[in-house]
């Protein structure tokens, strides 16, 4: 299953810097854009993983 979220990016000095707003605990930054929204991609899963597993409890 692949799912699509927005993804807000902007630049801080050298960096790019990005969040979901449908996942607000994630965020995402790197020096290129699509080193941003990798790590982004990244932080959405483990806050799904993170959630999965508090329910599992």
């Amino acid at each position: 299953m692949r799912n699509e979220f927005t993804a807000e990016i902007h630049r801080e000095g050298k960096w790019f810097v990005a969040f979901c707003p449908e996942v607000p605990e994630a965020n995402g930054q790197g020096r290129t854009k699509e080193e941003c929204l990798r790590n982004l991609a990244a932080a959405i899963k483990l806050v799904f993983e993170d959630r999965r597993e508090s329910f599992r409890q």
